[in-house]
């Protein structure tokens, strides 16, 4: 495995994060991330429609905000939740990435603003996605959707959020997912003791410590931490859960999360596809203007979503 030359040469021009100075805040951490993350997805690709609502939540009034390919009805849905560790990212940080997804799977996608840690710690994330997802499925009429034809998916902190929504659909008997698409998703905690996490604990962006601040954040109870909603790789049955893409990337802390789940999803007769970027880092799955592999990532998941819509159709 071989760290691909865009990665190297963006990893070169980052900070030193141990260069010393005052920890910023948690409004400035936030506002860096939306300014970073905008700058590396470049000018937004054009949708056919793009609309902010405001829906009903556990925790009060829940904005979404919906992207449409194209005016035509019973479109397949792909509800999408974003990464930032439960407490940074935002419907701006990934903005391009629904869009892109909308008009490359030809769905429409429904990305969620759940609330955040620190002030909203565990379940209150969990709790707004799910609930987005049964609001979409009893608003499928007026989104012009096939409610029939329901996806989820998620990357980093989104795609533990996203794993997390199967496992409680599935026990509460709704809503039906066709699929779900899981980018180098949170599966574990970062104390798990993986080999990624040994070997990429520093120098590759996201480090272990920037992990633990997350999971902190998250979840203050260390004895939560095997509840299979905040650990989905905890959870003591896999099966029944919907077909599963899983993408990972090479040179990321959390890689082998992804991989140990992929695997146990397939131990348990869940259809699954694989694939580890290997040259690439955490969030390279947003970062179009940087990498070339950002867009090959995007078609996969577009195609992986193609088939299983037109075989549900």
């Amino acid at each position: 495995m071989t760290l691909d030359p865009q990665v190297a040469t963006f990893l070169q021009a980052l900070p030193d994060k141990t260069s010393g100075g005052p920890e910023p805040t948690l409004e400035e951490i936030r506002l860096a991330a939306v300014q970073s993350a905008l700058q590396t997805a470049g000018e937004p690709f054009p949708v056919h429609g793009v609309e902010d609502r405001v829906i009903p939540g556990p925790g009060g009034p829940l904005p979404v905000r919906i992207y449409t390919p194209a005016d035509e009805e019973g479109l397949p849905a792909l509800i999408y939740l974003h990464g930032g560790g439960w407490v940074i990212g935002s419907l701006e940080t990934h903005d391009q990435v629904c869009r892109s997804l909308a008009n490359l799977a030809h769905c429409v996608v429904i990305a969620v603003d759940y609330r955040l840690a620190p002030e909203h710690p565990f379940p209150a994330a969990l709790e707004d996605c799910y609930a987005a997802a049964v609001w979409v499925v009893e608003h499928a009429e007026t989104l012009h959707i096939d409610s029939k034809r329901l996806a989820i998916g998620g990357d980093s902190a989104g795609g533990n959020l996203a794993a997390a929504v199967t496992l409680m659909a599935r026990e509460m008997g709704a809503p039906h997912f066709v699929f779900q698409v899981l980018i180098y998703p949170v599966t574990d905690h970062p104390e798990s003791g993986s080999a990624s996490y040994r070997e990429f604990e520093v120098g590759y962006s996201l480090t272990k410590h920037d992990m633990l601040w997350y999971c902190e954040q998250y979840l203050p109870d260390p004895s939560q931490w095997q509840n299979p909603y905040v650990v989905p790789l905890h959870a003591p049955d896999l099966s029944g859960l919907p077909p599963a893409l899983v993408l990972t990337a090479g040179y990321d802390p959390v890689r082998d999360d992804g991989k140990r789940y992929a695997d146990r999803l397939q131990e348990a007769g869940v259809p699954v596809q694989y694939r580890c970027y290997e040259g690439m880092i955490h969030s390279f799955f947003r970062m179009f203007t940087v990498f070339d592999k950002t867009m090959e990532a995007h078609r996969e998941v577009a195609e992986a979503l193609k088939v299983v819509f037109e075989r549900e159709a």
